[in-house]
């Protein structure tokens, strides 16, 4: 009778320390990994989100192996490799190509790690779950803003990023918006790679062979800031640029009445602590939905 009492209070035990550390039940006592790879921690964008998924992972107990790819593809790659070796139980990815991602993709599927994309979708490979913001509406919203203000006329121009799909999105929204203006005329797209340092080029480039241009639709704040900078140094008064993700340095261009006009807000702690919440629900067993769209708003 003394052994079955010790051996109760020896079970009783665990459960308790099991309950106060927050660990989940998958057999072995531990808590699930999550491996993370962000696009970049240098955009306030991708840190807001980095935030929200250490609150909701905490919340659920999971533990966060959190890393950058810096814009980098095979960085990214080398990355997910080592997600797989870790034996990590889900795998968060904000793509930093939307083709060239794929296989180490399909490496994670055949590993049995399910994968989610947050922010940018993935072009091939198995994914549980694409959480991100309605790109092709914001798009949409920089389009008709820039339609009313040029009152349906003049050259518009946009610095794009094309080897990203939310990027890719956010385009085809704008185009559909200002093709409803017959006055309107759209340059082919420059590319700006996303960063301030290549925007500065491509908007010189873009400004230098359409001297009348009128309009800038920039696919991120950093390609925005890049581009107003160029407009400012070259003393355009009646150039207007709209840019996407309401970060606080474009916000405060805006309110500083620059040519900055507006910008795209987006969410992304709410696209962060989705992310997390739609791997716990899957690792549950649950039934998760195959795309989340965040909802965006237009500030100006």
């Amino acid at each position: 009778m003394k052994n079955i009492i010790i051996a109760a209070m020896m079970v009783l035990a665990m459960l308790t320390l099991n309950a106060c550390t927050g660990k989940t039940g998958d057999g072995g006592g531990r808590r699930k990994k999550i491996g993370v790879s962000l696009l970049a921690r240098t955009d306030v964008f991708y840190r807001d989100m980095e935030d929200a998924m250490k609150e909701a992972a905490e919340k659920g107990g999971f533990d966060l192996i959190i890393q950058s790819g810096d814009k980098d593809l095979s960085k990214q790659q080398s990355q997910i490799e080592n997600f797989i070796v870790q034996k990590v139980d889900a795998i968060i990815l904000c793509p930093t190509d939307t083709q060239g991602i794929a296989p180490a993709i399909e490496r994670a599927n055949k590993a049995n790690i399910p994968v989610f994309t947050a922010d940018i979708a993935a072009g091939g490979g198995m994914v549980i779950s694409h959480i991100a913001s309605d790109n092709i509406k914001g798009g949409r919203l920089a389009g008709e803003y820039v339609v009313r203000s040029l009152q349906g006329k003049g050259k518009v121009g946009i610095l794009g990023h094309p080897e990203v799909q939310s990027v890719i999105d956010r385009e085809n929204g704008f185009k559909e918006a200002v093709k409803t203006a017959e006055g309107i005329t759209l340059i082919p797209t420059i590319a700006a790679g996303g960063k301030r340092d290549r925007a500065l080029k491509a908007a010189e480039d873009l400004i230098q062979g359409n001297p009348d241009i009128k309009a800038i639709f920039c696919i991120n704040d950093e390609t925005a800031l890049g581009a107003l900078s160029v407009v400012e140094s070259r003393g355009l008064k009646d150039v207007i640029i709209v840019g996407f993700d309401a970060a606080p340095e474009a916000v405060e261009k805006i309110r500083a009445g620059t040519a900055l006009r507006a910008d795209v807000a987006q969410q992304p702690k709410e696209i962060g602590r989705m992310a997390v919440e739609a791997v716990a629900k899957h690792l549950r067993g649950e039934p998760v939905e195959k795309t989340i769209a965040v909802p965006v708003t237009l500030v100006q």
